[in-house]
């Protein structure tokens, strides 16, 4: 059964709220699985914090018409599930991850701010490390020279300290 006019405004505003928070849009085509694995990519990209969803493209192209996602209207034909995430690689590698295991979804186009990549391009982005690894090591990367400066202070007074046990073994020695 078909959305009626009230229900299609309200999923065109939905997603063009999702749309206006996004960081990437990845398109796949899903064609041919079954509903038990959809409910799995379901879970998964809920975990990652995806906004995972087949629409129909005729409201998906009305809610990134002004966007800096209009771009990638052109990929949309057939049946499609949209991954739309604030973090550049989570929608990426949620799909991927999940179109590796499964030959039936097949991922078509993606796009970041006026920026429309092909599939080969939304695989490049799937292996970028994500937001919290790339902190990660720049935290480490920051710290390293900190942690060296300590070690090398601390050096000092164990040296010191020793030097002076071993003229006190010295002593007792003799």
């Amino acid at each position: 059964m078909g959305l009626n006019l009230e229900e299609k405004k309200a999923v065109v505003a939905e997603v063009s709220a999702k749309v206006a928070d996004a960081q990437t849009i990845v398109v796949a085509e899903y064609r041919g699985l079954e509903v038990g694995q959809i409910t799995t990519l379901r879970a998964n990209a809920r975990k990652a914090g995806v906004y995972l969803r087949v629409l129909k493209n005729t409201l998906v192209r009305r809610a990134v018409t002004g966007t800096p996602f209009e771009g990638l209207q052109k990929a949309m034909s057939g049946p499609l599930i949209y991954g739309i995430s604030k973090d550049p690689v989570a929608a990426a590698k949620t799909l991927n991850e999940f179109a590796r295991g499964n030959d039936k979804l097949v991922i078509k186009a993606g796009a970041m701010a006026n920026y429309v990549m092909d599939a080969n391009g939304v695989k490049a982005l799937a292996t970028m490390p994500s937001r919290e690894e790339l902190l990660s090591k720049l935290l480490g990367t920051m710290q390293a020279p900190i942690a060296q400066f300590v070690r090398t202070l601390n050096e000092v007074p164990a040296k010191f300290v020793r030097g002076l046990a071993a003229v006190r073994d010295a002593k007792e020695a003799a």
